[in-house]
């Protein structure tokens, strides 16, 4: 029975990798180690808006293919934050390797991080990054009267008469024992599940290749195993509340409340666990780690096409084959290669520029973090990344778009002056103001963002700002086709300038009246005349 039992599990193991989780993320709670954890040596920790703009929770979900809580939020946080020390790629490279060509290791170390599938798990790193509850002022007063419980006890069967100091000592115990069961409920959400952590991380800990994750870690492990015997007694507690066990939780309770057990021992194992919180997140970052490596192998595993990035450091250069969105299923692949230089793109609606622009900034994000990218080939600068793309009103503080749009740029041209390299991707530029001012602020922005070696990926329906920056960035558009049948998208990048227009000509497909389209056309032509003789004058 029990290998029956062990085979299904390990046959459901075999058959999920590759495969996406079909579980919902609670974000609040994947968040809560990144959210809580001191990020200031970090090359860049990703904005929440740049995350916004770039649909990251979607794919987070995409890319986690973790076994346990631990994993899954050490996964969210390395995907937030981009470290500059790069030294142990080749390392994890090797271990994603043997995960994915050893199948009895890899299945071996799934099952094993199984039990930190369990919720409570999430809280693991509230006892490394939180405070912990502090005993009362008069907690002297709760060792005493646990101590007279214990005296009254002994003496009951010699002095009978002892019974009702005894019960009135009972009452003042089980008042303190329920005004603690807030302060215990907290933690038998985390302390149990340190148990858990601390025996999986020695039992992973042994593969001499997984070590060399964290060589040091069998002395946290140790430390931590120092208050083993505390801990169990939060255990046990979980355990009797989950199972419902009602005549030994009572027999329990009561033994509890006479001699203020819980109080006692729950400031006591958090004075100790106070003093062990970088043991304890050493161990939960070695777990997490080998987790997100499976998650990684995994993710690879079920990718048509993805490339391990070349990563450059001294020259800001983009040069991907055939790249693609991985959230768009089917997504068409595109090609393109820049030095030195940024990136406008034009194009209709619809046509793939925001797209295109989101897979520059998804790759990047991948392959600074987990060293994989959907793309065939791909080389990448070590680079800051920040974005303008999915803007809105805020009603509340009474702004509008467009003031919006001013702020968020603000920062950026405050972050292209830092000295540190960025790029900034950003869609259809002061889109909420008028034409004139759109493109005269579009172009003096755009070309200050290019400035100070940073990479900017624009996109914008002002093609008077190709003749503008043509000197300054390279020009892409995406194109579609359009005849009587209506209206089709190749999604590819072309190099150079748009040249056809076909907004209009949307206009005819869709039956508008044939009066509105002739006065739409002269119309167009003579703002064509108009516009082109402004931009002569002003590149003259």
């Amino acid at each position: 029975m029990i290998l029956n039992f062990r085979k299904k599990k390990n046959d459901k193991i075999k058959v999920s990798f590759g495969k996406i989780k079909d579980v919902p993320a609670d974000f609040e709670m994947i968040e809560k180690y990144f959210r809580n954890k001191d990020n200031s040596e970090a090359f860049q920790t990703l904005s929440d808006k740049t995350c916004d703009d770039l649909d990251f929770d979607e794919l987070f979900c995409f890319l986690d293919r973790t076994n346990s809580r631990v994993g899954q939020q050490f996964l969210y946080y390395q995907l937030r934050t981009i470290s500059s020390n790069r030294k142990n790629i080749g390392r994890n490279e090797e271990i994603i390797s043997r995960l994915t060509k050893d199948e009895v290791l890899r299945v071996k170390i799934q099952r094993e991080l199984t039990p930190l599938n369990d919720f409570k798990a999430y809280y693991l790193s509230s006892l490394f990054q939180e405070e912990h509850i502090s005993p009362p002022k008069h907690f002297f007063i709760i060792k005493l009267l646990s101590f007279t419980s214990i005296f009254f006890l002994a003496l009951l069967p010699f002095y009978p008469q002892i019974v009702i100091p005894l019960i009135v000592v009972f009452v003042i115990n089980l008042g303190i024992h329920f005004w603690n069961k807030k302060n215990l409920f907290k933690y038998l959400q985390s302390i149990p599940q340190l148990l858990r952590l601390n025996r999986i991380a020695d039992s992973i800990h042994k593969d001499s290749q997984l070590s060399k994750i964290n060589p040091d870690l069998l002395q946290s492990i140790q430390i931590i195993n120092q208050v083993r015997n505390r801990m169990l007694f939060f255990q046990l507690e979980g355990k009797l509340q989950g199972d419902l066990a009602v005549v030994f939780w009572s027999t329990f309770e009561l033994v509890k409340t006479f001699f203020l057990l819980e109080p006692i021992l729950l400031f006591g194992v958090l004075k100790r666990l106070n003093t062990k919180r970088k043991e304890i997140e050493d161990v939960f970052a070695f777990v997490g780690e080998v987790d997100m490596l499976i998650s990684v192998a995994s993710l690879r595993n079920g990718c048509n096409t993805f490339c391990i990035p070349e990563i450059g450091n001294n020259e800001t250069k983009i040069v991907a084959k055939e790249i693609y969105h991985p959230l768009i299923l089917n997504c068409v692949t595109n090609t393109i290669s820049v030095a030195n230089k940024s990136v406008l793109l034009t194009g209709s609606n619809m046509s793939g520029k925001t797209t295109f622009i989101r897979s520059i900034g998804l790759n990047l994000i991948t392959g600074l973090t987990i060293n994989t990218c959907f793309a065939k080939a791909i080389t990448l600068p070590m680079i800051r990344i920040y974005s303008a793309i999915r803007i809105s009103d805020d009603l509340l503080n009474n702004k509008s778009y467009y003031f919006e749009e001013v702020l968020t740029i603000k920062e950026m041209l405050e972050k292209s002056r830092n000295g540190k390299p960025s790029l900034f991707l950003l869609d259809e530029i002061f889109k909420g103001t008028n034409t004139v001012e759109r493109i005269a602020g579009g172009k003096a922005t755009l070309s200050y963002l290019s400035k100070n070696n940073n990479l900017v990926f624009v996109s914008t329906h002002d093609i008077e700002l190709e003749d503008m920056l043509v000197d300054e960035f390279e020009l892409y558009h995406f194109s579609e086709i359009i005849d009587d049948k209506g209206l089709d998208f190749d999604f590819k990048l072309k190099e150079g300038k748009l040249k056809n227009r076909n907004a209009l000509k949307i206009l005819e497909i869709n039956d508008y009246p044939e009066s509105v389209i002739r006065e739409a056309n002269e119309i167009s032509k003579k703002l064509d005349k108009h516009v082109k003789k402004v931009g002569s004058s002003l590149l003259d």
